[in-house]
């Protein structure tokens, strides 16, 4: 009798759980429209953030709202986002591509060493000690960590052990952005094509002696820039990209080539009176 009377407590208690669950879920159950796992689907799961939103589930939930449209997926091709406008029946819309720029053409062929760096062979373990050995404290110490944690092959380092960025492969993930410890990596426009390739904050043409194309603060870009295009700041030029920045007029005068021109097919365009580098091998190391 007794197992008898449990086997039923057990039942019943049972059924009192079923029971909940099927009015829990009644209750609880969040409608996902279907379009969203089609939508996604569509999209190229790069999962890079370059939309803005962490990945490309919570931006297909966006499309399918209504609250952005496709072109803001600037990693998928043009068919792929035409596929996506149309069956969702919205515009395609448009958004300019953002690439990762480097602020430092400071190679080994021009940037000088003042000391040996030996250890784990990162960036930033490099920056750690003593700032990583280079001449100038904010050029890049080419260990390639950027390289190593972009997952689109977006960046490789060049003969003089410097990040070149792919800007047909590069998403703008952000995170070459995150990895510099020297901060040289931001995210720009594809039309952003007037160019600071330097972070030096020294004034003054002693710098020169630690690398060839470091920025003087001689200040002529500013002074050749219309409508305060240009300004210096903490001894460093600064591009006001709010305003007509479609020129080569500052970077004529540059005696370093520290301001460049970034042209899709010539690639770096440097000014008239930049000195030419001709030197392809590494800068002898200086002590004093």
């Amino acid at each position: 009798m007794t197992i008898v009377i449990a086997i039923a407590a057990l039942g019943g208690l049972t059924l009192l759980l079923a029971i909940m669950l099927v009015v829990a879920n009644r209750k609880l159950y969040v409608y996902e429209d279907p379009r969203i796992d089609v939508v996604e689907g569509m999209l190229p799961y790069a999962n890079c953030g370059a939309c803005g939103f962490p990945g490309c589930r919570p931006f297909a939930e966006a499309l399918v709202s209504g609250s952005v449209l496709p072109g803001k997926c600037t990693v998928s091709s043009e068919d792929g986002r035409e596929a996506i406008a149309e069956y969702l029946g919205v515009s395609l819309g448009a958004e300019e591509k953002q690439v990762a720029r480097l602020a430092c053409a400071g190679g080994i062929n021009v940037a000088r060493n003042r000391a040996s760096y030996e250890g784990i062979e990162t960036c930033r373990a490099a920056s750690l000690v003593s700032g990583g050995g280079k001449g100038c404290f904010w050029g890049c110490l080419g260990f390639g960590d950027c390289d190593e944690v972009c997952d689109f092959d977006a960046i490789h380092m060049d003969e003089h052990n410097l990040p070149v960025v792919d800007e047909e492969l590069c998403t703008a993930c952000g995170d070459c952005v995150e990895i510099c410890p020297k901060d040289l990596f931001s995210l720009h426009p594809i039309s952003h094509q007037l160019w600071v390739a330097c972070k030096n904050l020294e004034k003054g043409d002693e710098i020169l002696e630690d690398c060839q194309v470091a920025c003087t603060a001689c200040g002529r870009c500013a002074m050749d820039a219309n409508d305060d295009l240009i300004v210096m700041e903490n001894n460093l030029p600064v591009v006001d990209y709010s305003k007509n920045h479609k020129t080569q007029d500052p970077i004529q005068r540059c005696p370093t080539g520290a301001i460049v021109w970034l042209d899709p097919e010539l690639g770096v365009v440097k000014g008239r009176e930049s000195k030419e580098i001709i030197r392809k091998g590494e800068r002898e190391m200086g002590f004093t």
